[in-house]
């Protein structure tokens, strides 16, 4: 399948909890609760070819501002979308808090200075709405579209023992 043809085709999706099974069974010592290294993330997609979308990760182990699950708080709404061959996490996303009583206690969970987010916190006040967001790591993306072997190959601006600045 061309790249194109992995782009265009719908992407596989599991749950955080399918893919901590899938790692036990292919020998990761990954347990429940714990974070992807790149050698899971590799391991759950060396027999694919196209990205696997893995949702509903636990709560523990994202940003203080994703959204616990109703059905289910331990797990946040939230995805990672893992390149193929190696490449890793190219996407990462889900919905943002808008409960600004909610947020000020994952806040305090994660023992994070409040002085610092009250802006954060006014933003839900003073009329959000349910929202999502998402981060993409255009280089990791680029180097698996493009086929490339090393991200290095993609930044536009790399920093080098000699060259520390564009």
């Amino acid at each position: 399948m061309s790249k194109l043809e992995a782009i265009q085709a719908p992407f596989t999706r599991m749950s955080y909890d399918d893919a901590v099974k899938i790692l036990q069974s292919k020998g990761s010592e990954i347990q429940w609760g714990g974070d992807f290294g790149g050698t899971d993330e590799t391991l759950l997609t060396e027999d694919r070819d196209r990205p696997l979308m893995v949702d509903r990760f636990p709560t523990s182990i994202k940003a203080f501002y994703f959204e616990p699950d109703p059905e289910r708080p331990d797990v946040v709404l939230g995805v990672d979308v893992l390149a193929p061959e190696g490449h890793g996490e190219i996407v990462g996303g889900g919905q943002r808090i808008h409960d600004p009583e909610l947020l000020l206690r994952r806040i305090e969970e994660h023992h994070l200075p409040k002085e610092a987010f009250n802006w954060y916190i006014d933003l839900r006040k003073y009329g959000t709405v349910p929202h999502g967001g998402f981060g993409m790591g255009i280089e990791r993306c680029v180097a698996w579209i493009c086929g490339l072997e090393h991200i290095r190959e993609t930044i536009a601006f790399p920093r080098m023992l000699h060259r520390l600045s564009p």
